[in-house]
């Protein structure tokens, strides 16, 4: 379930301050760590390569990029960056840039060497 932007909820809506939204940011962050730290017991767990290889799928999907927990990442990264673009006082990319970078190095060289680390873990598995 994907929640309205956090724009069309904070800019002076009913009840939610900026204040507010800051908590809900908080808390979602909170959750997602909590998330990735079970991804990472279990990886730390005792699994075979095969099963090891399954849960990486699950953070990059190379036929489907946007898919998975990289390609969220990367979105998010994307969204705001194009937030930032709009607020740069001098238009000059230096917030929007590095942030566009940043949605680049997660699909660009975080996912593909998470594909090829599931490819060397189970050959014969998923199209990953």
């Amino acid at each position: 379930m994907r929640w309205p932007p956090l724009a069309s909820r904070c800019d002076g809506g009913p009840g939610l301050t900026p204040r507010a939204c800051i908590d809900r940011v908080r808390a979602s962050a909170g959750i997602v760590q909590l998330a990735l730290q079970q991804v990472e017991d279990e990886l730390r767990g005792e699994i075979d390569a095969q099963e090891r290889a399954e849960i990486l799928r699950e953070l990059h999907y190379e036929d489907h990029r946007q898919d998975g927990v990289f390609g969220s990442l990367a979105q998010l990264f994307t969204a705001a960056a194009q937030a930032a673009a709009r607020i740069e006082p001098d238009r000059d990319g230096q917030m929007s840039c590095a942030l566009q970078e940043a949605a680049a190095l997660i699909t660009e060289n975080a996912g593909p060497q998470t594909y090829y680390a599931t490819r060397a873990l189970d050959p014969q598995g998923g199209s990953a």
